[in-house]
């Protein structure tokens, strides 16, 4: 089991055969190598395990900057345990146009940058649930986890593969290094299948409408606060 950036590395050095005290591939080359590797798996798809949630006090203010959280990525957002319905953000700007003292509960992300209509009844506590950037691997610890640590760990596998075509590139094997990156994407791929096999029972309620649809982030019940930069160490 490939569990942590120790493992990801040892791993490396072994399916290459090389030794780090040579000039070709030193520690510097082959930690930067799976940093880019590891940055590349996160974002590879919206995984589940990069869903979080982030509250904080609410003022009827319009624009709402949440630092480490992915741009347009925004599912769902309450505020004194009121659901906002999201909007696009040209329907949301006629919105504000045509009806400029509306208190509906429309809010609309664009870039990085949260739209909530500041005319709303509301007070109270912001919450929202998005897809959160985690931070670059810490390659000076050796137990650092990715986010595929913890049960999804052929996310790491993918890491090896995708570091081994960066290293084939490197040694000018262009044949090697598509095989490696058709392999890495290959594992993210069949992990991605695997997650939305498992997400079928997902059920919208009635109330919206129907059933076998669904909202892909975390529950609204959790207490502590899941987005913070350094919860990951993988950016």
């Amino acid at each position: 089991m490939i569990a942590n950036f120790g493992d990801i590395k040892n791993d490396v050095i072994r399916k290459l055969g090389i030794s780090t005290t040579a000039a070709f591939y030193t520690d510097t080359i082959l930690n930067e190598w799976i940093r880019q590797g590891a940055r590349w798996g996160t974002s590879y798809k919206k995984w589940p395990f990069t869903e979080g949630r982030i509250s904080t006090t609410y003022t009827a203010t319009e624009e709402w900057n949440f630092e480490g959280v992915k741009a347009d990525s925004i599912r769902l957002l309450q505020v004194g345990g009121k659901r906002f319905q999201k909007l696009n953000f040209e329907d949301y700007q006629i919105f504000k146009e045509e009806e400029p003292n509306s208190e509906d509960k429309v809010y609309s992300d664009f870039g990085r940058l949260v739209f909530i209509n500041p005319n709303a009844d509301v007070s109270g506590t912001l919450v929202a649930w998005g897809q959160y950037a985690p931070a670059d691997i810490d390659v000076t610890d050796l137990t650092a986890e990715t986010v595929f640590s913890n049960g999804d760990e052929e996310g790491n596998e993918a890491i090896v593969e995708e570091v081994l075509s960066y290293a084939k590139t490197r040694e000018l094997k262009e044949n090697e290094t598509n095989f490696h990156h058709t392999r890495a994407t290959q594992i993210l791929d069949n992990l991605w299948t695997k997650i939305n096999s498992e997400q079928f029972q997902y059920q919208t309620h009635r109330a919206r409408g129907g059933m076998f649809k669904r909202i892909n982030v975390l529950g609204g019940g959790v207490d502590d606060e899941l987005i913070r930069r350094d919860q990951f160490p993988l950016g």
